[in-house]
């Protein structure tokens, strides 16, 4: 077998020879050669002068060349529209020696073996023919040139296989040769698409169909080339194996809009009513873009929300749902949702969608906003203060949107701000005035929150203007009414009779305390005589105030009534002893002191009367001497003080509280001095 014609030159022989399978006497050229690199016009001239010089040398070859062996050359395929027509060429060759007078030959279909009677195609002994080649096929080359190109024309679908040719020389010199050609009925124009196109990058796209035809050659034109460039017909170019094809070519740049477009190529025939189409879908590469994504979302606490990022590329994406960095869902698809149930302020934040694939990447973000009532507001600053200090309390909390803040103290607005996550307090100097319980109050239109707290402000004792001492009958009680904090110390002073009476001392004092307020109560037992002076002293760590407590109500102050006798005692009797004991007071009166007399201090009676209820009898009578001594004997009173006593047993008698006043009491106990 020969090698066909080397490529690039631009020529080839239309013909066989005697003995090399070459035309030697007569050259074509063909105007629609493939083109080669450089100047058309020059290219033309240059490969003209080339051909016309290599002439002499080229048939010094082939005539020294002589001394051939079976074989032949086709090419393996071809291919033709249906109604046209094609020529395979083919040459062949046999050994020098054989030297036949007449050279025969046969085209067979689908097989080569004669004895398995395939359909002849072509025969040129008898020129019988299998019927369905009858009028179609017929020899285009000279076999005594080896020289065996076959014409079939008027093509069907049926003819389309394999072709085989047989040299016959005479007798037993016939040979059938290995080598065929396929043949391909074809009805649609072959578009060659790059195997990859990518949006932005220039692309050329080829029509391509077969011009093996002598009789008819097509024309070709695109459709639906729109908007993508104009083509470039090249014309008639020749194939590897001497096959023929008519290309044209269409440069553009693809755009992401072109993806999926359709293209069509044409191959009409002149003057005949042959058309044939044939298309290709453009897929074009291109980034992706992301093109649905919702805006800001501003949900509540505890809805479901749900983030929808869709993406247009090709190939599909790589879609991934992130948060500050951290991959929340992510898969390979046109669009992906993000699903959130039940959102908490956590979730609060800028989301991102990234989609990517081989070509590029883009990426969006979305804010969700959830909205939810103020915390508990949290209070930093100081509780504890001195008087006269500057206080900074800071209240703070935290809501979306932002709160109205308030500090309130009794029902009073103190400090407010408006859409502010902080407020501020300043006392620039706090008095006892401002200790107390606060609220700083979170709220917006989604719920109220509310933190109490108190500050306490520390000052020294203030004993208050109700601090005085009452008598009432036989008893003197002082009222001492201090306001301190921290919670002072109260002492009871008694100059006169050099006695200090403090807190601690149950059975005189009795303490109670509320808010800032200690009230200590002194119960003073004791004769009628002129009342003591007393005064309350308190102190804390930040001082010691002392007030003499003034007597108050003095007017009030009488002496017991007695009570009757008895029933036995007689009426006449009765009026007596009360007349005797009118004068006697009315002696008494005059002749004592003016200061005793005056009303404004009476004298005050001592005594150990203090009984602890459900007390037994026997303690009580013990208690009552030991706290008369104490309080009378150890305080310094001079030792020739002489005191009498005298009790009545009131147990069976209505009692009343200390504040009772003697003429409210029917019985009576008078104690006197000696």
């Amino acid at each position: 077998m020969r090698p066909p014609p080397p490529e690039g030159t631009g020529l080839f022989c239309t013909g066989l020879g005697p003995q090399e399978g070459w035309l030697t006497d007569s050259f074509k050229w063909d105007q629609k050669t493939f083109p080669t690199q450089g100047d058309g016009a020059v290219a033309h001239s240059l490969y003209k002068m080339i051909f016309l010089t290599a002439l002499p040398l080229f048939w010094i070859m082939i005539s020294a060349s002589r001394g051939g062996h079976w074989g032949a050359w086709m090419p393996s395929s071809i291919s033709a529209f249906e109604g046209t027509c094609v020529s395979i060429p083919c040459r062949f060759d046999f050994p020098d020696e054989l030297r036949p007078a007449v050279v025969h030959g046969v085209w067979y279909f689908n097989s080569p073996y004669p004895k398995n009677y395939p359909p002849v195609v072509f025969k040129s002994r008898t020129q019988v023919v299998h019927e369905s080649f009858q009028g179609r096929s017929r020899l285009l080359g000279d076999l005594g040139l080896r020289n065996c190109t076959l014409l079939l024309s008027n093509l069907s679908p049926e003819l389309g296989g394999k072709y085989y040719f047989r040299g016959d020389l005479g007798g037993y010199n016939q040979y059938t040769f290995s080598e065929h050609s396929v043949l391909d009925i074809i009805n649609t124009p072959n578009i060659v698409v790059p195997p990859e196109v990518v949006a932005g990058t220039e692309v050329e796209v080829s029509c391509m169909v077969p011009d093996n035809c002598p009789e008819l050659h097509p024309e070709l034109s695109w459709l639906g080339h729109d908007g993508l460039g104009e083509p470039t017909v090249l014309g008639r170019l020749r194939e590897d194996e001497g096959t023929w094809v008519q290309v044209s070519l269409l440069h553009f740049v693809p755009t992401r809009e072109a993806n999926g477009h359709r293209l069509g190529c044409q191959a009409s025939f002149p003057n005949t009513t042959l058309q044939f189409e044939g298309y290709a879908s453009l897929d074009v590469k291109y980034p992706p873009v992301i093109v649905d994504v919702n805006s800001s979302v501003e949900a509540i606490e505890g809805s479901h929300v749900s983030l929808l990022c869709g993406a247009d590329s090709n190939p599909p994406p790589l879609l991934t749902w992130m948060r500050d960095g951290t991959v929340l869902r992510e898969a390979v698809a046109e669009s992906l949702s993000l699903e959130l149930e039940e959102v908490t302020p956590a979730e609060d934040g800028v989301y991102a969608c990234l989609a990517e694939n081989a070509y590029g990447q883009d990426n969006r973000t979305v804010g969700l906003s959830v909205m939810y009532a103020p915390w508990k507001p949290t209070v930093n600053g100081t509780v504890v203060a001195v008087e006269g200090e500057t206080v900074s309390i800071l209240c703070s909390t935290q809501s979306n949107p932002d709160p109205i803040l308030t500090i309130f103290k009794e029902k009073q607005i103190l400090a407010t701000v408006i859409y502010e996550n902080e407020l501020q307090l300043e006392l620039p100097a706090v008095t006892p005035e401002d200790d107390g319980e606060y609220w700083c109050v979170a709220e917006n239109q989604y719920g109220q929150r509310a933190t109490a707290f108190n500050l306490s402000v520390e000052f020294a004792p203030v004993i208050l203007l109700e601090s005085h001492c009452a008598a009432a009958r036989d008893t003197v009680q002082c009222l001492c009414v201090v306001k301190s904090n921290p919670e002072p110390t109260v002492a009871f002073e008694l100059p006169s009779r050099n006695v200090t009476v403090n807190e601690t001392e149950r059975e005189f004092v009795y303490s109670e305390r509320s808010g800032l307020l200690l009230t200590s109560i002194l119960t003073l037992r004791g004769q009628a005589q002129a009342p003591p002076r007393v005064i309350c002293t308190s102190s804390n760590l930040y001082g010691t105030k002392s007030l003499e407590l003034p007597f108050q109500g003095a007017h009030r102050l009488m002496w017991a009534k007695i009570g009757p006798v008895g029933a036995v005692v007689a009426f006449a009797i009765l009026i007596a002893i009360v007349c005797y004991i009118t004068q006697t007071r009315r002696k008494k009166n005059v002749t004592e002191s003016p200061s005793f007399s005056a009303g404004d201090n009476p004298p005050v009676l001592f005594s150990s009367d203090f009984r602890i209820s459900g007390a037994p009898e026997k303690y009580e009578s013990e208690r009552r001497l030991g706290s008369e001594r104490r309080l009378l004997g150890l305080r310094g009173e001079p030792p020739e003080l002489d005191l009498s006593y005298s009790h009545s047993d009131l147990g069976k008698r209505p009692t009343k509280d200390s504040y009772t006043l003697t003429e409210e009491l029917a019985e009576y106990a008078e104690i006197r001095v000696k």
